[in-house]
């Protein structure tokens, strides 16, 4: 005969078969009891325990819902858990399209074929590890991309409490950032001359206010300030798997960019002969009347224009480079740099502000200088 015993939350009973059950009644009610029976009476009292702590805290589902859900998470692959994170990061984070794309293929093509079909629970830091290791060493930024959104999966699996610890714990070594080489004032001069007339302004803002191919060829009429000499940059237009998305600039980097004074009369020009009319009115329109394409600009102008400035190495991007070193050669702080850039982090302000220190040997130069010429070195340090 069970003999049951009272207490102020449960109760314990010893069975016939010399075992311990505990038990109680919940919330809801309804009496739940142990999933197991325990050979020792202080185990279903340390069960009694742990389930009144939960009560208190507000913290409590049935033992039943709890095994149930234990079972789904023990039993949910990589891919199944992706598959449900990625739409309700976007949602929580708000995450921006081409993001959402870029993380499809990080797990369509690197991260799924591997590990998609293991269980959570399988995949150890060993796991990892090898994986990291069949990635191609070629391709070390979409790698570093790669692990990186892997490692987000199991922290938010951690904070669900599917899983007790994060298998990502190796660290991956950045690639070098790579800061092309900025075009000189002459290249500049040669690729304004050879685009058409109506993109060279194009080339011109790119480089001197250091704006991104998307949010210049957003640009509209209402963004220009001729009074106070600045662009509002508050959109930019990208394609994400053929659909075109305007939106506001990469990391929301939201700005007001001063022009160079030099550039006031070639913009008020391009607005009376080139751009569409209207507030709305594209500043730098197709054919058609649409927002121009990175690709096909590329293809159609920019190429002809590099080769024929003798940088056929040089990217649209890097005139934004070219415009990041010469406000940093122009005395920018590091303040200043990341405001005229959108940059929510210093380390890429900071690759600009050391171009615009220039070579080693110009470094070494004024070393010496300050070693032999200390009239010379208090010039160099004002």
């Amino acid at each position: 005969m069970a003999v049951r015993t009272k207490r102020s939350f449960g109760a314990i009973r010893r069975l016939p078969s010399k075992r311990y059950q505990a038990s109680y009644v919940g919330p809801d009610l309804a009496r739940h009891t142990a999933p197991d029976t325990f050979t020792a009476r202080i185990d279903a009292e340390g069960w009694l325990a742990n389930e009144r702590r939960l009560v208190e805290w507000d913290e409590w589902i049935s033992p039943e819902r709890r095994r149930a859900k234990q079972l789904h998470n023990d039993a949910q692959t990589l891919r199944t858990y992706a598959s449900t994170w990625l739409p309700e990061r976007t949602a929580v984070r708000g995450l921006k399209p081409k993001t959402v794309s870029e993380y499809g293929r990080y797990l369509d093509r690197l991260i799924n074929p591997s590990l998609g079909d293991l269980r959570l629970k399988d995949v150890t830091p060993a796991t990892v590890r090898a994986w990291i290791g069949r990635l191609n060493p070629k391709t070390p930024r979409l790698n570093e991309h790669a692990y990186s959104l892997l490692k987000s999966i199991f922290a938010t699996a951690v904070q669900d409490e599917v899983l007790d610890r994060n298998p990502c714990r190796e660290r991956i070594r950045k690639p070098i950032r790579h800061i092309g080489e900025p075009a000189s004032l002459d290249e500049l001069a040669l690729l304004v001359a050879t685009m058409p007339e109506r993109l060279r302004l194009m080339i011109e803002l790119a480089a001197w206010c250091a704006l991104r191919f998307g949010e210049v060829a957003e640009l509209r009429r209402g963004d220009i300030d001729l009074k106070n000499g600045v662009i509002r940059v508050t959109r930019a237009v990208q394609w994400v798997d053929g659909v075109k998305i305007v939106a506001a600039p990469k990391a929301d980097s939201v700005r007001v960019v001063a022009f160079p004074p030099h550039l006031a009369d070639t913009i008020r020009d391009h607005l009376k002969t080139h751009a569409q009319w209207g507030r709305d009115g594209l500043l730098f329109p197709t054919t058609r009347g649409e927002q121009h394409r990175a690709p096909t600009f590329h293809q159609a102008y920019f190429r002809k224009a590099r080769e024929a400035a003798g940088r056929p190495d040089l990217r649209f991007h890097d005139l934004r480079q070219t415009g990041a070193t010469l406000a940093a050669a122009s005395g920018a702080t590091l303040a200043e740099l990341m405001q005229r850039l959108g940059h929510t982090t210093v380390s890429a302000a900071l690759a600009y502000q050391h171009s615009a220190q220039g070579s080693d040997k110009r470094i070494a130069a004024r070393l010496s200088l300050i070693a032999t010429s200390p009239a010379g070195a208090a010039d160099l340090l004002l």
